[in-house]
């Protein structure tokens, strides 16, 4: 299990192709099985999650988040409203 953990986070980090992993991990099929299981059942979720409050307790915090901040710059918006794209005016 470890070598498919392993071809899962090498195609997570170098964004290559599942056809393209090196002959030293396990078959592409077998890989992607594994990756796309965990996926529909929420592993990959519960696993982000649980390390994720993990973390935030070692650094003394909460173990969930109570509030987020978003900004300006952290949401784009476009010059024109959607309505006005929708009707072709400018207005």
């Amino acid at each position: 299990m470890r070598s498919v953990l392993n071809a899962i986070f090498y195609v997570l980090k170098t964004g290559c192709q599942w056809d393209l992993l090196p002959h030293d991990f396990p078959a592409k099929g077998t890989v992607y099985h594994y990756f796309n299981t965990w996926r529909k059942d929420g592993t990959w979720e519960q696993v982000n999650r649980e390390v994720r409050e993990e973390l935030r307790q070692a650094m003394g915090r909460e173990a969930t988040p109570s509030a987020a901040i978003m900004d300006s710059q952290s949401v784009k918006t476009t010059e024109k409203g959607g309505i006005a794209v929708l009707t072709g005016t400018n207005g």
